[in-house]
């Protein structure tokens, strides 16, 4: 049977499927049981490929649903596809050309499949990023209550605060459980808290909101999270370097570690974070600097299994 590529258009109520070269065509109903429909239509195929663009997080039931039923599955940044969909040359639009140009795309760029997200992978992400949520309505909060005259008003802002504190605690005993009932997580946050400056509660972000650490390159991994300088250069002009994309919420939790590393603790990188100062470079890129070199660390130790070396950095 001749290879075929997948491309699926998810939408909140919607999967628009295109398969090529074949050219076959379905639209499902986004529901649990037309998920499972959608399932077994495309084992029966047997796919090279299945590409599904992020969306906001509609994307992850469907492929959860197809990486438990051992299919090919990469779910791909959206402007991979719009950047191909312009170079094709395509400008209408519509959810059944947009499944046609993500087949296309896979059959065409076919991009990388990574470890897919579990049941128990989601669980913990979003229970990573409900914390980080409930952290900054509490800071809000108490900024608020730092301008507030009133006790009325001071009374409810305290209110709440305690129950975001209550609830931020739940979840940190949440996270704590499942991280110790899986010894490779348990694992992975053992050593990563082995590096000075580093707490439980970042290595958890990292593990969870990173599970790509120890199973690509340096360069992979500072892609991914959005600490590696892209070019811009053109002909005889050489742009401005500057990062891109990636993980907010892994750059955020890597930031207070990183400052820390740079001036306080780890002398080689407060040496090249001195050194990059000296040479004129701008706080924040001598920072992200910084935070690249510490997560290729934390990729090392984690892909060789080892416990943090300072002669690492």
């Amino acid at each position: 049977m001749e290879p075929c590529f997948v491309g699926i258009d998810v939408s909140k109520n919607s999967l628009d499927v295109h398969v090529l070269p074949q050219g076959h065509q379905y639209r499902f109903a986004y529901t649990t049981e037309k998920v499972k429909t959608l399932v077994k239509t495309l084992k029966k195929l047997n796919p090279k490929l299945i590409v599904l663009e992020a969306t906001g997080g509609y994307e992850i039931s469907v492929a959860l649903s197809l990486n438990e039923s051992q299919l090919p599955v990469a779910v791909v940044n959206p402007r991979q596809v719009r950047d191909y969909d312009r170079a094709i040359g395509r400008l209408a639009k519509t959810d059944a050309i947009d499944a046609y140009v993500i087949a296309r795309f896979a059959q065409d760029v076919r991009p990388k499949t990574r470890d897919q997200i579990t049941l128990d992978n989601l669980h913990l992400k979003e229970l990573v990023s409900r914390r980080e949520q409930l952290v900054d309505i509490r800071t809000a909060e108490k900024s608020r209550l730092a301008r507030a005259r009133f006790n009325q008003v001071i009374e409810t802002i305290k209110q709440l605060i305690q129950t975001l504190d209550e609830q931020i605690r739940q979840i940190d005993k949440q996270l704590d459980n499942e991280i110790k009932s899986n010894p490779t997580w348990s694992k992975k946050v053992e050593l990563i808290t082995t590096i000075p400056g580093i707490g439980k509660k970042t290595a958890v972000t990292l593990v969870v909101m990173l599970p790509e650490l120890g199973k690509l390159n340096r360069q992979e991994i500072a892609a991914l999270v959005g600490v590696a300088p892209m070019n811009r250069d053109s002909g005889l002009l050489r742009g401005k370097r500057c990062i891109t994309g990636g993980r907010g919420l892994v750059r955020k939790a890597l930031h207070m570690p990183t400052l820390s590393s740079a001036t306080i603790w780890n002398e080689k990188l407060k040496s090249f974070y001195n050194r990059l100062m000296a040479n004129g470079k701008k706080h924040k890129v001598a920072l992200t600097a910084c935070m690249r070199k510490l997560i290729t660390v934390i990729n090392c130790m984690l892909k060789n299994n080892q416990a943090y070396d300072p002669n690492f950095s």
